[in-house]
């Protein structure tokens, strides 16, 4: 039995393209034979680059209603359309309805902030400053302090790109309370930091498809560990 949360599953049309990006994406192909369930706080989808991480997420997204490029429901702009067709085939199950909700991309929030300086008297609604005006940490902060609040859902893919890991930690705080006033959160992330909000599930993305896994299962926690462990040892062993 699913929980009473936004976002519940996940899934692909059997009748869905076969070959060719991206539905030869090992998670999308798995998809078609299984659901991703999301938990009803926090779900964080990991894996190397070209996995597929950004790629569903962008496409639940635009199913959910939000620009492609990110922002809230209410930001339409489009500086170059880049996003797959991936969307017209993929099935969302929700729940109940989410009051607030934002999508965040690292990789157009640059545009995001250019949009929210055109529409006059956009920037109150994000601390009455533009975001352009702060540095990246400071405006990713500065969006999420304004942004993230309670009873809302938010997909955001990469959120560490912007954050030192002080700054990582200082996140970590701020989606705890957003969490306890009754949010939900999907992050596509490489952060061991951020990926360690307790009872969250843990999605990797690989040649296998898809698999839930613990915390400490994950490729990003281990190398992470070895390295620091003895960073002398791994840097003998990448330059032989």
């Amino acid at each position: 039995m699913l929980y009473d949360q936004f976002l519940q599953e996940v899934w692909l049309d059997q009748d869905a393209p076969a070959g060719g990006y991206p539905y030869a994406l090992p998670v999308v192909e798995a998809l078609r034979e299984k659901r991703l369930l999301f938990h009803p706080r926090m779900t964080y989808l990991v894996g190397e680059n070209g996995t597929g991480k950004s790629t569903l997420l962008e496409a639940m997204a635009m199913i959910l209603g939000f620009n492609p490029e990110g922002g809230t429901k209410n930001l339409r702009f489009s500086t170059r359309d880049t996003h797959s067709d991936l969307r017209m085939h993929l099935h969302v199950a929700k729940g109940k309805r989410a009051r607030r909700g934002f999508f965040f991309r690292a990789e157009s929030f640059y545009n995001v902030a250019s949009a929210i300086d055109d529409i006059e008297g956009g920037t109150e609604a994000y601390g009455g400053r533009s975001l352009h005006l702060q540095s990246h940490g400071e405006s990713f902060l500065t969006l999420a302090a304004s942004q993230f609040s309670n009873d809302g859902l938010f997909l955001l893919d990469e959120p560490e790109a912007a954050l030192s890991p002080g700054r990582q930690l200082s996140i970590l705080t701020l989606l705890h309370q957003s969490i306890s006033a009754g949010s939900q959160y999907v992050i596509a992330t490489h952060s061991p930091i951020l990926m360690a909000y307790p009872d969250a599930w843990i999605y990797r993305l690989g040649e296998s498809g898809l698999e839930r896994v613990a915390y400490d299962e994950t490729e990003h926690v281990q190398i992470t560990r070895n390295f620091l462990a003895n960073p002398e040892r791994m840097m003998r062993h990448l330059f032989e």
